[in-house]
């Protein structure tokens, strides 16, 4: 398997992790306050799941599509859509829970994240198709 396709791979996990770790806080947000309930803030634990998950996911996108750019790939093309529509689908669903969630901890990062990402994994899905269009160069004869 190129390095290439390592990538990929990985920006499809680290994709998968952010849906997963923003699903679970506004999961914990939605929930009614205890008095055994923790409080968070949400501001900054939610810039530290775009630092460490969907940020460097689309920088690698990025990177595996230069590196197959010349001569396409499906598969890899395949692992990219999988990863932009895993980000729609899990933020689409983050978004219907926003109205779920507790008053106190609706701010604006929390409102406009999900819409934000979404937006984000449409070109991620663009970039995956693109890669599908790209036929490999013929090799160059040698007649010598």
């Amino acid at each position: 398997m190129a390095v290439e396709k390592f990538i990929a791979i990985a920006s499809l996990g680290l994709f998968v992790m952010f849906s997963g770790e923003i699903v679970t806080i506004y999961h914990f947000m939605s929930q009614p306050e205890d008095t055994n309930t923790i409080i968070i803030e949400p501001n900054p634990k939610i810039y530290q799941f775009i630092s460490i998950g969907v940020a460097p996911a689309s920088i690698m996108v990025g990177i595996s599509f230069i590196m197959t750019k010349r001569y396409g790939s499906k598969q890899i093309g395949t692992i990219i859509i999988a990863g932009g529509v895993i980000l729609l689908v899990g933020m689409a669903y983050s978004y219907t829970l926003v109205d779920d969630i507790a008053k106190n901890y609706l701010i604006p990062v929390v409102q406009l994240m999900p819409l934000l990402f979404m937006a984000v994994s449409i070109p991620v899905i663009i970039i995956g198709i693109s890669l599908f269009k790209i036929k490999k160069p013929k090799q160059k004869k040698d007649y010598v």
